[in-house]
């Protein structure tokens, strides 16, 4: 017999890019603590997933002086995704928006996020598949179910101040702990949401819900604009008109159930941006300090010395 030798097949060939002014950008910002966890929470017997009880995958983000701060003193924002295209929990570098929740962090909030059952994270058909015929109901239970562990887990977090916002499918999910959790949410942002599944692409609601014809009643229930009636707290809708992803029609339609059933909330449109909405002179920014100005109105956090803000 041969012996085994182990080599490692990867050699550098080149460096394209080495991110050293990032690097040094990145270290220089006030030091914050971050950790991923496991947060378990309570699911029917009947569903796909094994047990009765199953862990949801998260991160949070916290102050460095978190661990001193008084029970019930932190505001929290959670950032939701929760349909099956996408997982926000992943060890990798989060971009634009990632130093944001860094900057709302400096400012006295805890950022955490959840990946709900559904989501494509690599935890196995059962959690996978449990979305099948149930996107917009299971998605908003978990995370309201997770975002109750949370606060149990770190007393420091105010039950009272708890907001969350999505972009795009988290802007549904969004709209759903909004409407339908109200008594756990305290106010939320959602970025071109989709508001009626029967709106969207078909390409994507036919392959997790099936048609139409077939599943009428699980779109209707599964769509935020169904439970519009159980808005409590403070909303945020930001579109923009030239949505080629989300229709601007869509968020139309929302507006229009919500004024129906006496509703107030913010609105922001941005003429002519894409789902992205990044085109246009300062547009990433405004978005930006909208968001910030409405959480900090609303969450009203204990700033600790110096703050961050948008240049």
């Amino acid at each position: 017999t041969k012996r085994c030798v182990s080599v490692n097949p990867y050699q550098v060939v080149r460096e394209l890019v080495d991110n050293v002014e990032l690097q040094r950008s990145l270290a220089a910002l006030p030091p914050i603590r971050r950790e991923f966890i496991r947060l378990p929470i309570p699911v029917d017997s009947s569903d796909k997933t094994s047990g009765e009880q199953i862990e949801l995958d998260g991160w949070i983000m916290k102050p460095e002086s978190a661990g001193d701060a008084a029970a019930g003193s932190l505001p929290l924002i959670v950032y939701t995704y929760g349909e099956p295209f996408g997982q926000t929990v992943v060890d990798r570098y989060g971009g634009k928006k990632d130093l944001w929740h860094r900057m709302m962090v400096q400012h006295g909030f805890v950022v955490a996020s959840i990946d709900n059952r559904g989501t494509n994270s690599p935890r196995g058909v059962a959690f996978r598949q449990s979305i099948v015929g149930k996107m917009g109901v299971n998605a908003p239970d978990d995370q309201a179910a997770a975002i109750r562990h949370l606060l149990s887990k770190y007393p420091a977090l105010d039950p009272n101040r708890v907001g969350v916002w999505g972009w795009s499918g988290g802007g549904s999910t969004t709209l759903h702990m909004l409407f339908r959790h109200s008594d756990l949410v305290s106010a939320g942002v959602a970025v071109a949401p989709v508001s009626d599944q029967r709106d969207y692409d078909t390409i994507y609601q036919e392959r997790y819900m099936k048609s139409l014809i077939e599943n009428e009643e699980a779109y209707v229930r599964g769509s935020p604009i169904t439970h519009v009636a159980g808005l409590d707290d403070p909303l945020l809708i930001i579109h923009g008109t030239g949505d080629d992803n989300v229709h601007y029609t869509s968020t139309a339609r929302l507006i229009n159930r919500l004024v129906a059933e006496h509703k107030r909330f913010d609105m922001m449109i941005y003429p002519g941006r894409t789902h992205a909405i990044r085109e246009g002179d300062g547009t990433t920014v405004h978005l930006r300090q909208l968001m910030t100005d409405f959480f900090e109105r609303h969450l009203q956090p204990k700033h600790d010395g110096d703050q961050a803000s948008i240049p």
